[in-house]
């Protein structure tokens, strides 16, 4: 079964699960003429469903707007027609893999908390979403997991269909891209060539996560088609990834340049004020029955502890309403109550966790400095080869962008950051006693 067949069966299948609950066809009914059917085509206007008999074929076709209700209640618009098995064949004049945008509508523009670490690719997503194609395309937002990446992504998504219907929008993830290259390689229902018409023809273009094409040199190929495709027809690229495209190891140096030739914005952590905001969004959105209020200081405190991402802020603001649920009296949330919810877990995996702080901090007391001189401008030896070794750090237990480090650094550039790596690994091949100390110094960052 073809990867289109898969997906068909799987709409289908949700289908049928709700037309055997509804309460105007019988059992009977339903085994006897509705179990045997197929969804065996659909594109933006049209479904086809195939039965083995004729019999089967007129009660369904007695039943197309029931069929079409619930088409339309799982995203799709179409007219239905029922076909015997043997009727359909070569009818169709092609058999088109189905347009699902596949744009989450949860995200949105509206529910987006702007602040400082994400005003810029704020500020650029919404453009794009505005006049599609005018402005940045490709537009390629960059940062750590859980940042609101997908979020903006989305919201783009979301923006355009509502105010441009007129336009072809997909959203789709860079292993999900791969997937879809090697289906159309290895499948008849929809060639290669079929594939790249049907990316042809979109007007907007979102990717999450594009690093996962790296190393794939036939997705390479494709994609760099299709990107050059719809950049010269002013068509809207919206990309994304963990960082900067000129970090991601296995990128070819033409997607590189592609990439990096529109707009690149990051996304950092969430400052305190805005990380207040996302917390007392999310309360207005939850439904707190038998709850009490949270108060100002157990917000403070998730704000304060939990703030490296989105999703940690989400994930403890859960924890404790389902504390509070499970061991509170229906009162208001307090401080006490917020310390049972978090006791052994968030507060001290933050201190354990390893960050770039805590690197600044036992690389600068190791070498006798504070950590205003690890990140100054001073080139004196000893404070330069400290955060040399501070950065090598960052990049070797934290994964960090280049960028990222060097904004942690006193704002340096991804260059300056790439050539004091590149020292270090030089001192570490000649120098045993470089290569002990810098063990020491990593296991006192990952132990303590």
């Amino acid at each position: 079964m073809t990867g289109v067949e898969h997906y068909y069966q799987d709409i289908w299948s949700k289908a049928k699960t709700i037309i055997r609950e509804d309460s105007s066809i019988d059992k009977i009914v339903y085994d006897a003429y509705f179990d045997e059917s197929n969804l065996v085509y659909l594109n933006d206007d049209k479904a086809v469903i195939t039965v083995p008999s004729f019999v089967q074929k007129t009660v369904l076709s007695q039943k197309t707007n029931l069929i079409k209700d619930i088409l339309e209640g799982l995203g799709y618009l179409v007219s239905v027609e029922i076909l015997l098995n043997d009727e359909y064949g070569d009818k169709l004049p092609e058999k088109e893999v189905v347009h699902n945008d596949q744009v989450r509508v949860e995200y949105t523009f509206d529910n987006f908390i702007v602040g400082p670490s994400n005003k810029e690719a704020h500020s650029a997503a919404l453009a794009c979403a505005y006049t599609p194609g005018k402005f940045y395309s490709p537009l390629f937002v960059h940062g750590n997991s859980g940042l609101g990446k997908t979020h903006l992504l989305n919201a783009i998504g979301n923006y355009i269909k509502k105010h441009h219907p007129e336009m072809k929008v997909l959203y789709t993830s860079g292993s999900e891209f791969v997937t879809a290259v090697v289906d159309s390689i290895t499948s008849k229902t929809e060639p290669i060539e079929s594939f790249k018409k049907r990316m042809f023809s979109l007007d907007v273009l979102l990717i999450d996560d594009i690093q996962f094409i790296a190393g794939k040199e036939k997705s390479h190929e494709i994609f760099f088609h299709i990107f050059n495709e719809l950049v010269n027809n002013k068509k809207q690229i919206v990309l994304t990834s963990d960082r900067d495209p000129s970090e991601i190891k296995g990128l070819e140096e033409r997607l590189i340049s592609r990439f990096s030739s529109g707009l690149t914005v990051g996304l950092d952590s969430p400052e305190f004020e805005t990380a207040l905001a996302i917390l007392k969004s999310r309360l207005n959105m939850q439904t707190l029955d038998g709850l009490g209020t949270v108060d100002d200081d157990v917000l403070s405190y998730i704000a304060t502890n939990f703030a490296k991402d989105v999703r940690k802020l989400e994930g403890a603001l859960n924890r404790l309403l389902f504390y509070a649920v499970q061991f509170g009296n229906g009162g208001r949330i307090d401080f006490k109550l917020a310390m049972g919810a978090f006791k052994g877990a968030g507060a001290v995996a933050e201190k354990n966790e390893v960050s770039v702080n805590k690197i600044k901090r036992i690389v600068s007391d190791y070498f006798g400095l504070t950590r205003q001189q690890l990140i100054s401008n001073s080139r004196t030896k000893n404070i330069a080869s400290a955060r040399h070794i501070a950065m090598y750090l960052s990049r070797k237990l934290l994964d960090l962008p280049f960028i990222k480090i060097g904004e942690e650094f006193g704002k340096r550039d991804h260059s300056t950051v790439m050539n004091a790596c590149e020292k270090v690994e030089i001192n570490l091949k000649k120098d045993i006693h470089y290569k002990n100390m810098l063990n020491e110094l990593e296991k006192q960052i990952l132990q303590t």
